[in-house]
């Protein structure tokens, strides 16, 4: 764990949340099936509306053809490090209820579903780094996918590695601290 990225927080919350970040370094060590299936178990039991569970992930592993083609999916500045995850996850929000109607809180239970992916990954020493910087349109096409499954993240899970063995930019924000915004900033008590 590189200990820069441990945050002083205001207030005490669980050491996983806090040990919680988005790691550009992987290492070579494989995730096992047992360890990913333990990641999405842990996303299935996300709260959701109306209990509708509107997460999907696709996922391969380094070395099968489906990573090369959720890595050709990302923008260039994603690639020169993701290259090296052990797995790439390409997480969908499906944006209809089962009874038809287009269903508005997808997205958020989708990050919900991965919160508690990352939340479960960090607690067993696996990192995870969620991008948005991936060509939405290529990726519904590589993947053919129905219009109701909309992409929403793509996630490069792995092991912690020497963060020295990054270029910049990636090496200089492996090696600087995290901060947040203040809480008067982002929660207003009775007003905006």
């Amino acid at each position: 764990m590189n200990s820069i990225k441990i945050p002083q927080t205001k207030y005490p919350i669980l050491d996983v949340l806090k040990n919680r970040w988005s790691a550009r370094s992987f290492s070579d060590k494989k995730i096992s099936q047992e360890a990913l299936n333990q990641l999405l178990e842990a996303a299935a039991w996300a709260f959701s509306s109306m209990n509708e569970q509107p997460w999907r992930y696709i996922y391969a592993f380094k070395g099968e053809p489906a990573f090369d083609q959720l890595w050709n999916c990302l923008m260039a500045g994603n690639q020169p490090w993701a290259k090296d995850a052990a797995v790439l996850i390409l997480s969908l929000a499906n944006t209809k209820f089962a009874n038809g109607n287009s269903n508005r809180h997808a997205y958020h239970d989708v990050g919900a579903a991965n919160a508690n992916l990352l939340t479960e990954a960090t607690a067993n020493s696996i990192y995870g780094h969620l991008m948005g910087g991936f060509d939405y349109p290529k990726t519904q096409n590589e993947f053919n996918l129905p219009e109701h499954l909309e992409p929403v993240a793509i996630i490069a899970l792995g092991y912690l590695d020497d963060p020295k063995k990054l270029e910049e930019p990636f090496l200089s924000r492996e090696l600087t601290g995290r901060t947040r915004k203040p809480l008067d900033e982002i929660s207003f008590h009775n007003k905006l």
